[in-house]
């Protein structure tokens, strides 16, 4: 059996640069302004420990007030920017497919609900398909957690399973949970950043995944 473990963000749905936009004007807010790029590199983290990795750009630690505040509101924007969520190419196809062939896989992702339930929707995912977000799990990527959680609620063993995802703090979460990885290019991340994390094959995107999935050992 091969099992597929997706992310969310980046990945499946095109949310990448909303969240950098809403995190950066977050911030603006709570008087921390921030380039969008120095945003651009965490996104994929859990927000705790984006906002950990802000703190050491700014030089000075936050607040606990200031980290919810800024968690909070950026929430709040990303919903605001992104009311509607586009998928990216070949991404609903690819879902779809997974479930009508029985092959087991789920979505393991660092965003929280509702903030997720839109993108959810978009990609057709009901009540069969299982997720995993960060409110389920102690830690989020870069630890392995989210992936284990999924990995455990689908009964697959690790070495039978591939992560995807677009970041390199997916990467490095499936090298730790000694899970191997493919990588995206939809979430910015280049292919010889992705393939130095260990991502075991890099895509364009869902679609190109979708149509080399016998290169995985994976038949629909």
């Amino acid at each position: 059996m091969r099992a597929l473990i997706f992310d969310l963000d980046g990945t499946l749905v095109d949310t990448v640069y909303a969240h950098v936009f809403a995190w950066q004007q977050a911030l603006a807010e709570a008087g921390m302004p921030i380039d969008g790029w120095r945003i651009h590199r965490r996104i994929g983290m859990s927000g705790g420990l984006f906002v950990r990795a802000v703190a050491r750009e700014l030089g000075r630690p936050l607040e606990p007030a200031e980290v919810d505040f800024i968690q909070t509101r950026h929430g709040v924007l990303f919903r605001e920017l992104l009311p509607e969520r586009r998928t990216l190419p070949g991404a609903f196809e690819l879902l779809d497919e997974l479930r009508a062939a029985g092959l087991s896989h789920g979505i393991a992702t660092s965003g929280r609900r509702p903030e997720i339930d839109a993108s959810l929707e978009q990609l057709g995912v009901g009540p069969e398909t299982v997720v995993v977000d960060r409110g389920i799990v102690l830690r989020a990527k870069p630890e392995p957690d989210l992936f284990l959680a999924c990995l455990d609620a689908l009964g697959v063993p690790a070495d039978e399973c591939y992560v995807v995802g677009d970041a390199v703090w997916d990467i490095l979460a499936a090298r730790r949970a000694h899970m191997m990885s493919i990588g995206l290019l939809t979430g910015g991340y280049g292919e010889d950043e992705l393939t130095r994390a260990g991502a075991f094959r890099v895509y364009r995107d869902p679609l190109e995944l979708r149509e080399s999935l016998d290169e995985l050992g994976i038949d629909l």
